[in-house]
């Protein structure tokens, strides 16, 4: 058979896309546990997820400096060992922390669960954080901090979460340089006792799953995991801004960042999945409207994009750019062009189509696969979600119309309503 490649292929769409659901155990001490048993591979994703993030700390930097440090070291293996019996059995300790949550993650042949689960066991319950190891840690992040501080896109990253949430919340808080001086090996156990044990744990197991690993994970996360109890948390006051476009001027600067967005809502949101695709139509992809427009057609920007952020606590939504300090105000101008375009035109049927299929075909490839299919339970249980969350979705998407996107545009993306940071010159 010959290929014609002038031909292109036949499009489909995508009518229903079934998922691996998890399985939920409750082990002895409580900790809910979930199971996704699926894939070919003898391999196994076990991740541990607390209730640990930066907005439950009481000091800046603590909930990242506990997380980062839980490798270096525990009362029965120093970061040498652990960092070699990882390698030395093909594993992998992985350990991750937000605004919300942190994690730590191990990823290893199912024959050889047994020999590093002692190893993930000690990073959770008995992290000793030698003092040489904090040190470090504050000598390489304060570097890190002033290299940062250079470029006009972690700025404009920082100086954003301020406006949208103010410099008290921890979403808005903009980390300064004594901050690394003030952490302390005495808060940061405090921190990691108060946060990383059963009581605020749940697992979620990905891979080929069988009564074997179920028991090696009950033997070592059950009774022998320590239940204790976390501080009340009291939710804190988000307060955005009044300054509603700030300039930070750098005089040095090549380029400038700009970022565009509000507050807005998360997840729990009733508009979030038509906001999702209004997103996607205006910058949430590469053949976005942004895209198109500012980096196809004037060139100003290598990349520009959209998104919606979520959190526990708010959500926003933004839209982020570099661009040629000459070119600043005509990027800007060409921004708010395509945002009153979403409020005063429908979209046209066949582009509307071709972002339904794009965002289908990525929620496709968000599901492929025993570990995509556990990150994608991990975003469910944040929210207390079930499974018809994703139904939900799907629906939204092959269902709204171009009249619907517009209402959501005149009732989300006011002109009025939007916040302008714009970092180097204008």
């Amino acid at each position: 058979m010959i290929l014609n490649r002038s031909i292109p292929p036949e499009f489909k769409t995508v009518d229903k896309i079934e998922i691996i659901k998890a399985s939920k155990i409750t082990l002895d001490n409580n900790v809910n546990t979930y199971e996704i048993n699926a894939g070919s591979q003898d391999l196994i994703k076990l991740e541990l997820v607390f209730a640990a993030g930066s907005r439950f700390q009481e000091k800046p930097l603590l909930a990242y400096a506990v997380n980062s440090l839980l490798l270096e070291g525990t009362a029965e293996y120093t970061s040498e060992q652990i960092a070699d019996l990882t390698d030395y059995y093909g594993a992998f300790l992985q350990t991750d922390v937000d605004k919300d949550f942190a994690s730590v993650t191990l990823y290893s042949l199912n024959k050889h669960l047994a020999k590093v689960l002692p190893l993930l066991k000690s990073v959770v319950t008995e992290a000793v954080f030698p003092m040489q190891e904090i040190e470090t840690f504050i000598q390489n992040e304060k570097q890190r901090f002033l290299v940062d501080e250079k470029k006009v896109s972690s700025i404009a990253r920082k100086q954003f979460n301020e406006m949208l949430f103010g410099s008290s919340h921890p979403y808005g808080y903009n980390v300064k340089i004594n901050d690394f001086d003030n952490l302390s090996r005495e808060s940061i156990l405090e921190f990691y006792n108060q946060f990383y044990h059963a009581g605020n744990c749940t697992i979620i197991a990905a891979g080929k799953i069988s009564p074997v690993e179920q028991n090696f994970i009950t033997s070592y996360f059950g009774n022998n995991f320590q239940i204790k109890s976390s501080p009340n948390y009291l939710p804190k006051t988000i307060q955005s801004t009044n300054e509603n476009k700030k300039l930070v001027f750098r005089d040095d600067a090549v380029q400038s960042a700009i970022r565009i967005g509000r507050p807005l809502f998360n997840k729990t949101h009733p508009d979030y999945f038509g906001m999702q695709v209004l997103n996607t139509v205006l910058g949430g992809y590469f053949g976005s409207r942004l895209m198109a427009n500012i980096r196809e057609d004037k060139g100003y920007t290598y990349g520009i994009g959209s998104g919606l952020l979520s959190m526990k606590e708010a959500g926003a939504f933004f839209i982020s750019t570099e661009v040629g300090v000459e070119v600043c105000n005509d990027a800007i101008n060409e921004i708010y062009l395509e945002i009153s375009r979403l409020r005063e035109e429908l979209i046209p049927d066949e582009e509307l189509q071709l972002v339904k299929n794009f965002m289908m075909g990525v929620f496709l490839k968000n599901v492929d696969g025993p570990f995509a299919l556990a990150d994608r339970l991990k975003s469910l249980l944040e929210y207390d979600f079930g499974y018809d969350f994703f139904d939900k979705y799907i629906l939204t998407i092959k269902s709204i119309t171009p009249v619907q996107l517009r209402e959501l545009a005149i009732k989300y993306l006011n002109e009025d309503d939007l916040m302008e940071l714009v970092v180097g010159k204008k």
